[in-house]
């Protein structure tokens, strides 16, 4: 079947437009699916730069995975015209000690011969058949989250459930306003090729951000008193917004440290086991202020802001039963 990528553009008006992903295998724990749950079958390839598969690193980290399913980091930078690239050697980058390859695309074209489209991460990749499972990271988050339970390293990380069947309403109405207006959103506004383009996406992109703050100091959790994988989709964005969304994508209003709900929800999250390794400073304001020549032609990656995720977040306090 053929398979296209996440496509950036940009429509008539100047406004920036996803399209979905299209390798949308799943893996299943059931021996006889077509790619069953195992240890040690499955790779990650990731950037730690990148919000997207950062939702599948923190996953993998929180439901205790990082022995079952193998990981790569690709470097910072994407190389024009070249895409993701292996360069073993630099701060936290790693070979393709998989496949051996020194570029995604080449992983991209083997596992599906005469591919053309976009080459993106994450990929959850099977190593026994050399096929691409899947490279939507909503449904690989979704992947470890249920289907891997039999391999964790601890019983409290087989029990965590980070989507509830009682709470899927409510998470998946979140994930929709979270996804539209904040994750895609300041992609919206960085990405914009006109003034009417960045306006409308901008606004709704702080509104978004001052309904779930107002909603945040109602509530520890997005979700309610639990923490799911919305609080994980939100994350990915904040815990981004002030290193580079605020001067590079131009999302400048409001920084979410003015956010105190926002902010301490970060922090939160930051600081629970495993998380901090997923969020790398270093790759994350390099690669925004190197790669997109479009938007920083010399690139020049900014001082940025001063940040203490480490700080004491109080939500057990404010929210303590």
């Amino acid at each position: 079947m053929a398979k296209e990528l996440v496509l950036k553009a940009n429509n008539a008006k100047g406004e920036f437009v996803r399209v979905a992903s299209s390798f949308r295998d799943f893996v299943r724990a059931d021996p006889k699916a077509e790619y069953p749950a195992e240890a040690g079958r499955y790779h990650l390839y990731i950037s730690l730069a990148c919000p997207w598969a950062s939702r599948t690193y923190f996953a993998l980290q929180r439901k205790g995975l990082a022995n079952v399913i193998s990981k790569s980091v690709v470097h910072w930078r994407m190389a024009s015209g070249k895409g993701w690239e292996f360069i073993p050697g630099p701060y936290r980058c790693d070979a393709d000690d998989v496949n051996g390859k020194s570029f995604m695309r080449e992983v991209y074209e083997m596992a599906e011969p005469g591919f053309t489209g976009r080459v993106t991460v994450p990929v959850l990749f099977d190593k026994k058949t050399k096929k691409i499972v899947n490279n939507e990271s909503s449904e690989i988050l979704r992947m470890l989250n249920t289907e891997f339970n039999a391999f964790c390293e601890t019983e409290e990380q087989r029990q965590l459930d980070l989507y509830p069947a009682e709470l899927r309403p409510i998470i998946d109405e979140w994930n929709d306003l979270v996804y539209t207006e904040v994750n895609n959103g300041v992609y919206k506004c960085g990405f914009a090729t006109t003034q009417e383009a960045y306006d409308g996406a901008v606004v709704k992109l702080f509104e978004a951000l001052d309904k779930l703050e107002e909603h945040l100091s109602k509530n520890r959790y997005v979700a309610g008193d639990r923490f799911t994988e919305a609080d994980i989709r939100l994350f990915v964005t904040l815990a981004r917004f002030d290193m580079v969304y605020v001067g590079h994508f131009k999302c400048n209003k409001r920084r979410i440290v003015d956010y105190p709900n926002l902010w301490a929800h970060t922090r939160e999250l930051y600081q629970m086991a495993g998380v901090a390794e997923t969020v790398d400073r270093f790759h994350i304001e390099h690669h925004y202020q190197e790669s997109h020549v479009q938007i920083n032609p010399y690139s020049i990656v900014a001082i940025g802001p001063e940040l203490d995720f480490t700080a004491a977040h109080g939500r057990d306090v404010q929210f303590k039963c």
